[in-house]
């Protein structure tokens, strides 16, 4: 009878294998059926409405967790899961570890595709936040979707992977009938924090002119300020020049330039100075300047870049901003970084000023080389 003893247990043995063999197909039915989620990628964004917004990759930063990904089945879904982990299994499924410092309970929902406006998230549990609908949506096959989650706390190891699963369900709460899903990784990063030091600034230049590079006042073209004189002084017409200055300054409270010297001089010789801003008057002893457009004479240039109360202030002083009207003190305020206010009251970028000078003579004035020396300097308000 032994030999029958031992052939029964091979029957029974061959039995139990091909009950085994039939029933573990129908336990593992969701995860055999569920195809792999496509074009899947999960980006760390900056969260603009953080209190100290950090980069996206920052370790232990708050920042937002930008999801795509395209759902390949066209089936009903009622939720999608987002499971983060440090590490997948073998069977390539987020692991039930949540990786360290990780915080997604205050995460909220942020900009979405359209076809899941019905969906609203459930951040209930730590590290496994999802979406839920109390109405089944129904994608088209290979139907691309996006999700960002608001103020999600990023791992807190610095330079780490981790991984998130994707996954989309038939049922509101995720865990019985899985649809379709994927793998993401994403990775914490140490910032580069670069630091330098812009000290108080100022630039000042003079010149007979001065150019721009790309647009900007450059001090390094300004050229001699040794100037003459396009014309011969005569009683019957108005020689006039110009100069240029450009200025710049980071002081809180912008910049003054005031000009110091004399009038054209020879020996004991003088044209007289305008001590009071006026016109032009042929065959009268009047030197003067303005930093104006002028048309008597025909002389002039705008500051440029033009002032435009935003990173441009700059500002011919009283006296010096009329058209056509000249003057010179010595030690008077010829501009300044004061906009339309004529009261220096903000940091300015480069602008350029052209100085206009008139000189008339009357008929009697001794003939010889006139020279002024003129001193501007800018005084900075820090």
């Amino acid at each position: 009878m032994q030999p029958r003893r031992i052939l029964g247990r091979l029957y029974l043995a061959v039995v139990l294998g091909f009950l085994a063999a039939t029933i573990s197909p129908l336990f593992m039915q969701p995860t055999a059926l569920a195809a792999q989620i496509t074009n899947r990628s999960l980006t760390l964004q900056t969260d603009s409405s953080a209190t100290t917004p950090v980069g996206g990759s920052d370790p232990g930063g708050t920042v937002d967790h930008l999801f795509n990904f395209t759902v390949p089945s066209a089936t009903a879904i009622q939720s999608i899961e987002f499971t983060y982990c440090s590490s997948l299994t073998t069977s390539d499924v987020c692991s039930t570890s949540v990786p360290t410092g990780l915080t997604t309970t205050a995460a909220t929902l942020g900009t979405t595709s359209s076809a899941l406006s019905g969906f609203t998230l459930n951040n209930s549990t730590n590290g496994v936040p999802y979406l839920t609908s109390s109405t089944a949506y129904t994608p088209a096959a290979n139907t691309a979707l996006s999700v960002q989650l608001v103020g999600v706390v990023n791992p807190t190891a610095a330079n780490t992977t981790f991984f998130v699963t994707i996954s989309t369900w038939q049922q509101a709460t995720p865990g019985t009938t899985l649809v379709d899903e994927g793998n993401v990784a994403a990775s914490t990063a140490n910032p580069i924090v670069l630091t330098g030091v812009m000290p108080e600034s100022l630039i000042f230049c003079t010149g007979a002119t001065i150019s721009e590079t790309s647009g900007i006042p450059n001090c390094s073209t300004a050229t001699s300020g040794n100037i003459t004189f396009p014309m011969l002084f005569s009683p019957s017409s108005t020689a006039y020049t110009t100069s240029q200055m450009a200025a710049s300054t980071n002081g809180t409270y912008g910049y003054v330039i005031t000009i110091t010297g004399t009038p054209p001089t020879n020996g004991s010789n003088q044209v007289s100075p305008i001590t009071s801003a006026t016109t032009s008057q042929v065959g009268t002893s009047q030197f003067g300047l303005n930093l104006e457009v002028n048309t008597t004479p025909a002389v002039g240039t705008a500051v440029t870049p033009a002032s435009d109360g935003v990173n441009y202030f700059a500002y011919p002083e009283t006296g010096y901003n009329t058209a056509n009207n000249f003057q010179f003190n010595s030690g008077n305020t010829v501009a300044n970084s004061g906009y339309s206010t004529g009261t220096p009251t903000k940091p300015t970028d480069a602008q350029i000023y052209t100085v206009s000078y008139i000189v008339n003579v009357p008929g009697d004035l001794p003939p010889g080389t006139y020279t002024s020396t003129l001193t501007y300097i800018c005084t900075p308000t820090f």
